[in-house]
């Protein structure tokens, strides 16, 4: 069974992956979601650019560094991989929490409400995570346990996840359906007069990946551990409690406006 190459264009010495591919296919996604909705909040295309011109590297620094951190077993005696991402070994919540950062300092020097900001990334960050999936399918990275068949699926991903003489179960696109099915449900409501208050697009998408990644990371075989305890199951739980408390906080004790209020 032929897989993959994860080399989708050679150039010389030049080689461009498939991996990274998909992470700017479904960060350009996002961008563009961002400007069609940053009007609505009064904000302009400009200021959508300048932030991800600072996030986007920082973000996949603080990716790598997370990654690296909770490997550091391995990564102490290969020091020359430490920069190796198109080797794969990069964490979404190390992105996530670098880019969250970089928000929250990138709206107050614009003095622009965080809340929006947060609510205009959200929608195409769930986006971006559902491709950037694919992106761990043909690195045949990020998969579960050994199966005896995926009949269910198409021949090709099928090829795709056998891997050490098995077939393995496809968490990647368990994930990659699920933050789909996201997008499309907020995207579905977040216009919807009256529904959503400032920041319950961005407390919805915590709670709703941090439900779909607590399961599914259960099921991979690659888990960063610390101490026993799946790491980013630990990250999930506290974004579900996150989301939950600032959606009750809003909308019992806070005076938020609705999402569509400027």
């Amino acid at each position: 069974m032929a897989a993959i190459n994860p080399i989708a264009l050679q150039l010389g010495p030049l080689e461009i992956h498939w991996y990274a591919i998909c992470i700017v296919t479904g960060m350009a996604l996002a961008v563009w979601l961002a400007m069609r909705e940053a009007p609505r909040k009064s904000m302009t295309s400009d200021d959508v650019i300048d932030f991800i011109l600072i996030a986007f590297p920082v973000s996949i620094l603080g990716a790598r560094l997370y990654y690296v951190a909770f490997e550091w077993d391995y990564y102490r005696d290969h020091l020359n991989e430490l920069l190796a991402t198109w080797h794969g070994g990069i964490a979404i919540y190390g992105a996530l929490l670098a880019g969250a950062l970089v928000l929250l300092i990138f709206s107050y020097r614009r003095k622009v409400n965080a809340y929006d900001f947060l609510d205009i990334a959200a929608p195409g960050v769930m986006l971006a995570q559902s491709f950037g999936r694919w992106g761990n399918f043909i690195n045949q990275e990020a998969y579960g346990k050994a199966i005896t068949h995926l009949d269910y699926l198409p021949k090709f991903i099928r090829n795709q996840m056998y891997i050490e003489g098995s077939y393995r179960v496809p968490t990647f696109l368990y994930e990659s359906f699920w933050n789909l099915l996201g997008f499309a449900l907020i995207m579905s409501l977040r216009h919807r007069p009256g529904l959503l208050k400032r920041g319950e697009v961005a407390w919805f998408y915590l709670v709703w990946y941090g439900c779909g990644r607590f399961v599914i990371e259960g099921m991979r075989t690659d888990s960063l551990m610390l101490a026993g305890l799946r790491v980013s199951q630990c990250l999930s739980i506290i974004l579900v409690i996150l989301g939950i408390a600032m959606t009750y906080y809003g909308r019992t004790k806070g005076k938020q406006p609705s999402y569509q209020q400027k």
